[in-house]
């Protein structure tokens, strides 16, 4: 066993994924709360693209521009709700590995985006959890849930998935 996969070592991985995920939860939850729209964010974002030493490099704002701003409707969704879903799944340790890249995601396009604020820390985080492996999830629901999801969807042997009964 890997020394970060050791169980007292977990310890650690554990508070940091549950501080990780109430930051994601909260951020999220205010956002549902108050109500959120992102159109401001993107065209802030698309504005730090101009002038000599530019904060958003120019294919960024240009996906920004042609994609994010005509489907804000659609971001105005995914964010908050990504936030939320992000932050639950590493505080309950459920569905943890998928909740990291989400959440160093998210950071990362925040981070491209021109905000810096506490994401360069939040995305240091994540990348470490995501390195820990197991260890990240060791005192977590997918401690329990990994295990029985191999063994009941794949062969011992094959590690192919079963294959679906038609009826």
């Amino acid at each position: 066993m890997k020394w970060w996969h050791n169980e007292k070592v977990s310890v650690v991985w554990t508070v940091f994924r549950i501080w990780l995920g109430i930051k994601w939860l909260e951020a999220g939850w205010h956002k549902i709360q108050d109500g959120f729209d992102a159109s401001g964010f993107l065209q802030g974002a698309i504005a730090k693209a101009a002038g000599e030493n530019p904060a958003v490099q120019g294919w960024y704002a240009e996906f920004l521009k042609e994609f994010a701003v005509p489907n804000v409707e659609l971001f105005n969704i995914l964010i908050p709700w990504g936030e939320v879903l992000a932050g639950l799944g590493l505080i309950t340790g459920l569905m943890t590995i998928p909740a990291l890249v989400a959440a160093a995601f998210m950071n990362l396009n925040f981070l491209m985006a021109g905000t810096v604020s506490t994401n360069p820390i939040l995305l240091t985080v994540a990348v470490i959890l995501l390195f820990t492996g197991k260890g990240a999830y060791y005192w977590g629901a997918d401690h329990w849930v990994m295990p029985y999801l191999k063994q009941n969807l794949f062969h011992k042997k094959g590690g192919h998935p079963k294959k679906a009964i038609v009826v």
